[in-house]
């Protein structure tokens, strides 16, 4: 590919669309001709086991739920990922305390959700779990032909990169966001998040009996709803409007048997959150 030397700025680049341009201006980025995105595993299962929700509750969940991921193993692809739970929170209190920056207590997040997914991989290890880093990813392939369910952490690796949000500290892309940045990546079809809840309320239902339940929404409009409180992470509704390849995700109860393998075979329990 030939050097071209820009007449104004004497500038040497090589010939591309790109050549030249500004990647901030609007209207270049909106002309630009590209393909439509690879769906790289589109049969991959991604499901997230809720840190508060199910690894908290230690024998009293996991147990159950991991069986019934085993009992599935032979007829899906799948990967687990972790949340942080009490944990979490417990550190970003104190690192809040501390005046400690963004990007530092996002990097707690991030120790705790790992301290999860060694704990899942060790209970899966007799059938095949093991915990997998983010730079694994491009492995899969290799991991479902040798009959792997791989297991990693949730938080997404902006870690001390984390942005800072508009009102306080914590950081707004935590392990319901890894996931569905995971999703977005490899092109999943199935998105789930196994939790203790049937799904979408309208408020909280374990602090306000009279919520009701939402079998089915679209992003944006339970974005435009604007609630207080919500089942997942707000901006998993802005990645999911923004993806290519994100059709919907699944918010189910995971002390429900037989929900996950429901959800796996594409059945409609729980909450649909689609694109709109």
């Amino acid at each position: 590919m030939a050097l071209v030397r820009e007449k104004a700025s004497k500038r040497l680049h090589v010939e591309s669309t790109l050549m030249g341009e500004s990647l901030v201006s609007n209207e270049f980025i909106g002309s630009l001709d590209i393909a439509p995105q690879e769906r790289l595993y589109p049969d991959v299962k991604l499901m997230k086991i809720g840190g508060q929700s199910i690894c908290d509750r230690g024998s009293q969940a996991l147990p159950g739920i991991l069986k019934e991921i085993v009992r599935n193993r032979s007829d899906h692809k799948m990967v687990i990922t972790t949340g942080g739970g009490t944990r979490s929170r417990h550190i970003y209190t104190i690192g809040l305390e501390m005046g400690m920056p963004t990007g530092v207590i996002a990097k707690f997040g991030s120790m705790v959700s790992e301290q999860n997914a060694l704990m899942i991989a060790t209970l899966l290890s007799p059938w095949g779990g093991i915990q997998m880093s983010h730079s694994d990813i491009v492995k899969l392939p290799t991991y479902f032909a040798e009959n792997i369910i791989p297991v990693m952490h949730g938080m997404p690796p902006y870690d001390y990169f984390a942005i800072k949000p508009k009102v306080g500290r914590i950081p707004i892309h935590r392990t319901d966001v890894g996931l569905v940045i995971l999703a977005d990546l490899i092109g999943s079809k199935t998105i789930l998040f196994i939790k203790d809840e049937k799904g979408l309320y309208t408020d909280d239902p374990k602090k306000n009996p009279k919520a009701e339940f939402i079998p089915e929404i679209g992003a944006k409009d339970l974005l435009d709803q604007n609630q207080d409180d919500m089942v997942i992470e707000r901006p998993c509704l802005e990645i999911m409007q923004n993806s290519e390849v994100i059709e919907k995700v699944q918010i189910i109860n995971g002390m429900v048997e037989g929900n996950i393998t429901k959800a796996l075979n594409g059945e409609h329990v729980g909450t649909i959150i689609y694109r709109q």
